[in-house]
């Protein structure tokens, strides 16, 4: 690889998850802190990155990428030598790109339309159909194996497990030992402990910041 990596992160967001991603990886990078309580997200310099204003983006040399399932196809690409996404041979290519993309085209409106009390009246217009099979879908698959992809643990167990302890966390996904240990599985690994504690220490230094300034 040889240019550099830039990554925009702000503390417990979504964009935590793809910073565990860089540290499974080992990924030498450049770390661009936002302060989102302050709405630096919202600001011109970032909105130039951005226009949405979401993190996670990467840069990496003159290519930008934004959107956090493509960001993850992207890096564990960039490092095969990691082992965290079959190569494009793999018979297993296929089944891991369906479980990276289920998650934002699926998981994702279903969770965001259960929190805001949306209930589906016509299946056959919703891009998920329904709550209970879309996430049966993915408990089933879980029966299968410790990882989406079976024995083999990838980049999707990374973004599942974080999405599904988000889900369990604000009790929009119901308990069960499947998905319980599946979730501290993946959560309980040195890299997302590693990224939890630092997340921590810094959405408190930009709250102290933010205190701090004259009101």
């Amino acid at each position: 690889m040889k240019d550099s990596l830039v990554f925009y992160h702000a503390p417990q967001t979504r964009s935590s998850v793809a910073l565990t991603l860089l540290e499974e990886l080992e990924a030498p990078f450049e770390l661009q802190l936002l302060n989102m309580k302050a709405d630096e997200q919202r600001q011109s310099p970032y909105l130039a990155i951005n226009p949405l204003g979401k993190v996670p983006a990467l840069l990496h040399g003159d290519t930008l990428v934004t959107e956090q399932v493509a960001i993850f196809i992207y890096l564990a690409d960039l490092f095969p030598e990691k082992a965290l996404a079959p190569a494009i041979t793999s018979p297993q290519r296929g089944d891991y790109l369906r479980w990276m993309v289920y998650y934002a085209a699926c998981y994702e409106p279903a969770l965001v339309d259960k929190a805001q009390g949306r209930e589906v009246t016509n299946p056959k217009m919703s891009v998920y159909g329904d709550f209970d099979t879309m996430l049966g879908t993915v408990l089933a698959r879980l029966a299968k194996g410790p990882y989406l992809l079976g024995e083999q643990f990838s980049a999707a167990d990374i973004l599942w497990g974080s999405a599904l302890n988000w889900g369990l966390m604000f009790k929009l996904v119901p308990e069960s030992p499947l998905l319980t240990d599946y979730v501290n599985r993946i959560v309980g690994r040195p890299s997302a402990v590693k990224v939890a504690a630092r997340d921590q220490q810094w959405a408190q230094a930009h709250q102290a910041a933010l205190d701090q300034q004259p009101a």
